[in-house]
């Protein structure tokens, strides 16, 4: 992982939430270009899911295709809320290949995670 990620990764975890949000931006800004970044530190942040959440999230907004993989896997987060937000960013990029994957969903044990799937079924069409 490139160190400006890294960095930026440990910054949106602070405690004051106006650097926190500063890191956000900045990464959000880089979009499509953090896209192997945001990958590589979902995959190691195991141990955090907010910050796992927010990197689902970016994937989303990246407008990239090629988030589309990392977000189908991110369907199987054991946390319930990157669950939902892989949907909705699957929903915002239009993913037409991850239809089997959110059908899979519908039937989450999490609401939110099934009215996610639900809704972004409908977006995509299917």
């Amino acid at each position: 992982m490139r160190p400006r990620y890294a960095d930026l990764f440990r910054r949106m975890r602070d405690l004051d939430q106006v650097r926190a949000d500063a890191a956000f931006d900045a990464v959000l800004f880089d979009r499509g270009q953090a896209l192997p970044d945001l990958v590589e530190g979902y995959v190691l942040h195991t141990d955090d899911p907010v910050l796992r959440y927010f990197l689902v999230q970016l994937m989303g907004f990246s407008g990239s295709k090629a988030a589309v993989k990392p977000l189908i896997l991110a369907l199987d987060d054991p946390d319930p809320s990157v669950r939902a937000e892989a949907c909705r960013g699957l929903e915002d990029l239009r993913a037409r290949k991850a239809h089997a994957a959110l059908r899979a969903r519908l039937t989450d044990m999490s609401r939110e995670v099934r009215e996610a799937a639900a809704d972004a079924l409908k977006r995509i069409g299917g």
